[in-house]
């Protein structure tokens, strides 16, 4: 284990390396959910049921989620480009761990979003969104979104393996794009359609999103507290939805992600 983590954390420190010489993109992940949270904050907001700072306050941890789910496309994008221009094969050739190459590769992506979300709360703190229930809510909601982003880093790395190339994986960002729209992210889901509103609470970032929100103290639904009557599980547990979607989704990509790294991009 102390062996992994030494190769990991070698794998982490060219991956934060990398980052620091790509400053354009540093930039460009840190500023847009800044800029979707205005965006959103002071268009839509003003045409709500939550109008003003209680759209806001609601607004501010789905974003939060939604950036953490983000892990999937920057992964993604990061194993595409590694794979593509040899990166990964090259990798392959050393002495070490298969799982050290993914697990640094996801440890970093988690360093750079723990740096990315201050912004973030920052801002949505300077229009009126407040952490309620003090130190302790805020560490916990923390900790969910961490543990949400080291999940779907895996899941993206995966994907990114398996895609190959550089393209295909852009294609397939397109479609991850829409993941949170189609959650409680950005709108509560008690008025969406049925079969909507069931997908929308099965999306593993709604459960992510409430859970910031109740751990915040924030509105969670339309009515300001509390799961909409009928919510689907995850939504109406969301702690324990939002810890069970993370651990589910690293208990099946880890081993994934792993044994593609292993068998290399053609295999």
């Amino acid at each position: 284990m102390s062996t992994l983590l030494y190769e990991g954390g070698a794998v982490l420190t060219r991956q934060l390396q990398k980052a620091r010489h790509a400053p354009a993109l540093l930039v460009l992940t840190q500023t847009m959910p800044v800029t979707m949270l205005l965006f959103f904050g002071y268009v839509f907001g003003s045409a709500l049921a939550m109008p003003g700072s209680g759209y806001r306050a609601f607004l501010v941890p789905g974003l939060l989620a939604a950036t953490a789910a983000n892990g999937l496309m920057a992964s993604l994008f990061t194993a595409a480009q590694d794979a593509h221009r040899g990166v990964t094969d090259r990798f392959r050739t050393l002495p070490m761990s298969r799982a050290a190459v993914p697990l640094g590769q996801t440890g970093a992506d988690l360093v750079t979003t723990g740096a990315a979300l201050v912004p973030l709360m920052l801002v949505g703190l300077a229009m009126g969104w407040r952490i309620e229930t003090g130190p302790a809510g805020a560490l916990g909601a923390l900790g969910v979104l961490l543990l949400f982003r080291f999940a779907t880093a895996w899941v993206g790395t995966y994907l990114g393996l398996l895609s190959g190339s550089e393209e295909a994986a852009g294609r397939l960002g397109g479609v991850t794009f829409l993941l949170p729209m189609l959650s409680s992210a950005y709108l509560p889901t008690e008025g969406l359609p049925g079969w909507l509103r069931t997908v929308a609470e099965w999306n593993p970032i709604s459960a992510v999103a409430t859970a910031v929100r109740e751990l915040c103290g924030n509105p969670v639904g339309g009515a300001g507290a509390g799961a909409a009557p009928g919510a689907a599980w995850p939504t109406a547990h969301p702690v324990a939805g939002a810890l069970l979607w993370s651990a589910l989704l690293l208990l099946v990509f880890v081993p994934l992600a792993t044994r593609r790294f292993a068998r290399g991009t053609g295999g």
